[in-house]
């Protein structure tokens, strides 16, 4: 339950329009909801302004599938991550509307619409290879109510392609910058813009990119101003704060 509802519920019960063991039952799950397996943070968004969201890797498809039944009764978009196609089709058992990217590995549910702002985000990716990540940052976005404008494949290798894409990433309220390799690139995107950059190091690379930890730690110690850092592979981490800033 969000702000606005909890409200509309409130006002109804002020103005006799809903009994008060009316208002208790929809108020019986506030707080969490047991699963046994997983217990549900239906507080979340009206703490945080966004929703729980489903963090598929590890889990059964079963177990997917039963967090967003549950979820269902509820009045928020939905999004699951790491997900794969078996997991979505018992999703889709449930919930036909449920979309699944297979590139992003996500699975999204629209139940409202959200206003979106005028601003954007720009998620620019240093090479093709990089394009799952930085798609589960632009759907993450997306959910949440953002436009998002993707810039692929322009990393320093052939940095000239970026430079043909600077009156895009220049008009973004904030840019979302995925590489790997040693993970240069938002280096230079930091050197050029004036608004924030979100880098996120991906796992992409050869044995001495240990995974990312190149990547990362490139990053971490970047001379450009106005960089922050998430995890390895973390496309998700990345549009969530792309769009708490973007909504500021």
């Amino acid at each position: 339950m969000n702000q606005e509802l909890l409200g509309k519920l409130l006002t109804e019960v002020r103005e006799g329009k809903v009994e008060v063991d009316q208002a208790l039952q929809r108020l019986k799950d506030f707080g969490t909801k047991d699963l046994g397996y997983a217990t549900i943070d239906t507080h979340r968004e009206l703490r945080t302004g966004y929703p729980e969201i489903i963090f598929g890797q590890g889990k059964t498809a079963d177990q997917v599938a039963g967090i967003i039944e549950f979820m269902l009764t509820r009045e928020n978009n939905i999004l699951a991550t790491r997900t794969n196609e078996a997991v979505f089709l018992k999703v889709q058992k449930i919930c036909p509307e449920a979309v699944f990217n297979p590139l992003a590995s996500t699975i999204t549910i629209r139940k409202k619409e959200i206003s979106t702002p005028p601003t954007f985000i720009s998620i620019i990716t240093a090479g093709t290879s990089d394009l799952p990540v930085a798609e589960e940052a632009a759907v993450t976005a997306e959910i949440f109510g953002n436009r998002v404008e993707r810039v692929v494949d322009v990393g320093v290798a052939g940095i000239h392609r970026l430079y043909g894409k600077l009156s895009i990433i220049r008009q973004a309220r904030v840019n979302i910058v995925v590489a790997g390799m040693e993970g240069a690139l938002p280096s230079i995107v930091g050197g050029l813009v004036d608004k924030p950059v979100i880098a996120v190091p991906t796992s992409v690379g050869y044995g001495a990119n240990f995974g990312g930890l190149s990547a990362l730690l490139g990053m971490l110690t970047s001379c450009a101003s106005g960089i922050s850092v998430v995890n390895i592979d973390n496309g998700f981490g990345a549009g969530f704060l792309a769009s708490m800033i973007n909504r500021l």
